[in-house]
């Protein structure tokens, strides 16, 4: 057995965690949860929106999955879950975004990766307030980071077999910050020959996304532009609850639905868990248990292909319960 840490969340948080629970208890997956509370609704139970058993949990098991936590307005850190990924130096987030059969868009065949620096860039949340009048806010970009992101991005191609990296700027503009990162990238594909390797600004990758996604393959780019381009992707295929996300650093791992944490249909099962349960899916390949994440995923894909299964975000009536049970059927047929 592995144990992982479990961190509920808030809002919609507790739902989609214990959906994920019972599908893997349903799928025999050799994974032990160390549940620990964070967030505002751990804040009311501990006193701490993290406390130090979390830190520790996840320092001693190096893998966590995660529900949404809300970041409180005007108090404490900026983002939650921005504190996490820097204390762990989690500089690779990844999002891989894909059609899912039953899903209905107007695009049919996406299937991309993003893969975005998650450390510095406007993130790392140097600013100075120059006058009342005037705040300014400083963009790092370091050959270091921009280095380790692109390795991670075409090694990952080699070892998925993708074909294409498409490198993610606004170099024509900010010639120093994202020309350095330009520059990094375009020096890590030398030692890939067998990868195409691509260029394009990220104003008109919007537009090509939104005119036809199915020409890209993996994304790589900064931190602000991978997070708009995320949101941006998971639009394609049906929105954010149908997208996984996993945050990766040298020795420490967070995968986490990347969804906010939907405090007006909370405990009312209403939330679809699907980006929650394709999180953990993504946590299980990390993991090398392919074959209980191949059960899982394509009993999820199963599910949703039917189409007398419309989750309540879509317009139907099966709320979270009952989709976790239709998934856990399909697992023992």
């Amino acid at each position: 057995m592995i144990t992982v840490t479990l961190i509920p969340g808030d809002g919609i948080g507790p739902e989609i965690t214990h959906s994920l629970q019972t599908v893997f208890s349903a799928a025999k997956a050799p994974i032990k949860w160390d549940v620990q509370e964070a967030g505002l609704d751990g804040l009311e139970k501990t006193g701490s929106l993290v406390p130090d058993s979390v830190f520790e949990s996840i320092e001693h098991n190096r893998i966590a999955l995660k529900g949404p936590l809300a970041t409180p307005i005007g108090k404490g850190h900026r983002s939650l879950n921005v504190m996490l990924r820097q204390r762990y130096d989690l500089y690779a987030c990844v999002r891989p975004v894909k059609s899912i059969p039953g899903i209905t868009t107007r695009y049919t065949q996406v299937d991309l990766v993003i893969f975005r620096e998650n450390t510095e860039d406007l993130y790392a949340g140097k600013e100075v307030q120059i006058s009342a009048d005037e705040a300014h806010s400083l963009k790092v970009i370091t050959r270091q980071a921009s280095t380790r992101i692109a390795q991670a991005a075409y090694d990952y191609a080699v070892a998925n077999h993708r074909q294409q990296v498409t490198i993610v700027t606004k170099a024509n503009i900010m010639k120093l910050s994202d020309g350095l990162f330009l520059e990094a990238c375009r020096e890590v594909s030398k030692h890939y020959p067998l990868i195409k390797t691509s260029e394009i600004l990220v104003d008109n990758l919007c537009m090509q996304l939104v005119v036809d996604p199915s020409r890209f393959d993996i994304l790589l780019t900064e931190n602000l532009y991978g997070d708009i381009l995320s949101d941006l992707a998971a639009g394609l295929v049906g929105g954010l609850g149908f997208v996984p996300g996993a945050n990766l650093g040298t020795e420490t791992a967070i995968f986490e639905a990347v969804h906010g944490t939907a405090p007006d249909i909370a405990g009312q099962d209403k939330a679809n868990p699907t980006a929650m349960l394709l999180s953990g899916v993504l946590m299980l390949r990390h993991l090398q248990l392919n074959d209980v994440a191949d059960r899982i995923e394509n009993a999820i894909l199963s599910v949703l292909s039917d189409p007398n299964v419309i989750t309540v975000d879509r317009g139907g009536s099966v709320g979270t319960q009952a989709l976790t049970q239709l998934i856990c059927r399909a697992l023992g047929a």
